[in-house]
């Protein structure tokens, strides 16, 4: 997993060894969410130093303690889920990384407008996370654009056949998803959909379009955890977390899958492609 090695090499960076002054215990959900909670109790019982999570974990692990130091490495919204009371001063025993960043919606959209300019109706797979108000702010966006936006929330695994079968009915000519922790354990379910509707897509992270998806626009889940272990460092060394503020995304990164775009039928413009961090041919 690209964000647990970069987790691990910048830990080595600064001088972290496993096994010799350093021991890291795993622990996996396997997209699995009602695990979480048993899974952050066990840590809590090893009696670790520090807990570093992602998302959904989050939450399960604040409920789990409140005094073992927790590094959050991505969350969609830390003040709004109500991990701490704001950025700058976390307080408590909760610190790390949030994936907010102002106008990322807007950009996203832009992006897939620019790339497909024939597109009208776009369907929005979307979980409310915590404070965020992602319908509202992409309705917003949407209008700036001309685009009619198809909401498709989602709560439980049962709604995503429903959302499917909408976006269908309505003829949605493409798909955009939030950054929700929760659609990203129905990756596969949501990729294949795109697949084969002929839908174009853009997701919130590299991580869905790597294993065949589009296109993806968000922050960079590899600097951010790289970030994550120098807040590791600081807890080790003595620094409470309370008094660390939570960093917001500092990288921001466009990936394009043009193997994808072909299976799909579309051609990427090259005044998109050039704009592309990263190429995937």
């Amino acid at each position: 997993m690209p964000r647990l090695e970069a987790l691990r090499q910048r830990l080595r960076e600064l001088g972290y060894v496993e096994g010799k002054n350093i021991v890291i215990e795993y622990r996996y959900a396997e997209g699995k969410l009602d695990r979480l909670p048993d899974l952050a109790a066990e840590l809590v019982r090893l009696k670790v130093d520090a807990i570093i999570t992602a998302g959904a974990g989050s939450s399960p692990a604040k409920k789990a303690t409140a005094t073992i130091p927790i590094v959050i490495g991505s969350h969609a919204d830390p003040v709004g889920s109500g991990l701490v009371p704001s950025l700058a001063r976390p307080g408590g025993n909760i610190t790390g990384v949030s994936l907010m960043a102002p106008d990322l919606d807007g950009k996203r959209l832009e992006l897939l407008k620019e790339a497909f300019p024939k597109i009208g109706r776009v369907a929005f797979l979307w979980q409310r996370v915590g404070g965020i108000r992602p319908l509202t702010e992409m309705e917003v966006a949407a209008k700036t654009l001309g685009l009619k936006l198809q909401s498709l929330e989602v709560r439980s695994l049962d709604d995503f056949e429903s959302a499917f079968a909408r976006a269908k009915k309505e003829r949605a000519q493409a798909l955009i998803t939030n950054p929700s922790p929760f659609i990203a354990t129905q990756q596969r379910q949501v990729l294949d959909f795109a697949a084969k509707n002929l839908l174009p897509a853009l997701y919130p992270a590299s991580e869905w379009v790597e294993p065949g998806g589009l296109m993806s626009y968000g922050p960079n889940i590899t600097d951010l955890w790289r970030r994550a272990a120098d807040f590791v460092d600081k807890i080790l060394k003595g620094t409470k977390p309370a008094d660390i503020p939570v960093e917001q995304p500092m990288k921001f990164e466009f990936i394009i899958n043009l193997q994808a775009a072909k299976k799909i039928g579309f051609t990427i413009p090259p005044n998109v492609l050039v704009r592309a961090d990263k190429v995937i041919r």
